[in-house]
């Protein structure tokens, strides 16, 4: 393994050392982009394309030795493990990759942040949960319904298992601004300016989140070493339609342009949950970072589509 370039502990004290899988993804990169800005030591593990801030580190989730030699090296205070495979499709076509990826190296990883006395911080789904019943707190039991879902919770549990310090984030759907990754308000605006029309599920609900309200919770959380199982997702719950519906009232797009179309429509590889929204309670009465309602992020969001450099 090529040697990193460690920045001299002596010289800085009070800074601790982060090591960030995944930091490239759309919730990696600002959460890369906050940490940065904290004074602390950051290093920004990748598995292709190189990321836009802190110390890079390519690391393979299928190479255990590789993520064990990193670990050592860098000796991190917080491993914030964000890599997953996420396309729900594919992880059950490919249900092998998907639990070397999403359990396996969370396991290798676990292990590490215990031998190295590392926080270890966890990000999983709201997916880990069936959907038969929405707004699932923290102490109800998981019951996933495609293997995305069970590679995750079994990832959950060796984080359970193998850490010594952890803190598991469960969250739902992410969206920001990312320069490859389109998040579903984006989707809908890009479609809508084009006149196209779409169809949209009327009867999935989720808890959207905005992207830079979740990275500075993941950051409280990771910086003061809250350990348990925290849901740090939006605070409303809402479905697909009507999460279009808003974006295209907020930005006076064709609303007429959104089909209603039902989940059962939808001829996906993998089943999907109905109702995967998330209770913020515990977060929003602990943290100083409050989860943000929908309407509060979309217009952040849309503030920043608005205000962002072409």
């Amino acid at each position: 393994m090529k040697r990193l370039c460690t920045l001299n502990r002596g010289l800085y004290p009070n800074t601790m050392k982060f090591l960030v899988t995944g930091s490239t993804g759309l919730i990696g990169t600002q959460i890369i982009k906050d940490l940065t800005k904290t004074g602390n030591e950051i290093y920004a593990g990748y598995h292709e394309s190189k990321p836009l801030g802190g110390i890079p580190v390519q690391l393979e989730l299928t190479n255990n030795e590789d993520m064990l030699n990193i670990v050592k090296e860098i000796q991190p205070d917080v491993i914030l493990h964000l890599a997953a495979m996420t396309n729900v499709d594919r992880c059950e076509k490919e249900k092998k990759l998907a639990s070397q990826i999403n359990t396996i190296a969370t396991k290798m990883l676990s292990e590490q942040s215990s031998n190295n006395n590392s926080f270890f911080v966890y990000v999983s789904t709201d997916y880990v949960f069936d959907g038969e019943h929405g707004l699932k707190s923290e102490s109800d039991a998981p019951n996933p319904v495609n293997h995305y879902g069970y590679s995750k919770y079994q990832g959950e549990l060796a984080v359970q298992n193998k850490a010594s310090r952890w803190c598991i984030v469960r969250t739902s759907t992410p969206f920001g601004i990312h320069d490859i990754k389109k998040s579903f308000p984006y989707f809908v605006i890009e479609n809508l300016k084009e006149r196209k029309e779409i169809n949209i599920l009327t009867d999935q609900y989720t808890s959207p989140t905005y992207v830079p309200n979740l990275s500075r919770m993941v950051i409280e959380v990771s910086t003061r070493q809250i350990q348990g199982i925290f849901h740090l997702a939006g605070a409303s719950r809402i479905s697909r339609y009507d999460l279009a519906l808003l974006v295209s009232e907020k930005l006076h797009l064709d609303k007429n342009l959104l089909k209603q179309t039902c989940i059962n429509d939808i001829k996906w590889i993998a089943k999907r949950p109905r109702d995967s929204s998330l209770d913020v309670s515990k977060s929003a009465k602990i943290l100083k970072e409050k989860p943000l309602s929908i309407e509060a992020g979309l217009d952040y969001f849309i503030d920043e589509i608005r205000y962002k450099p072409n």
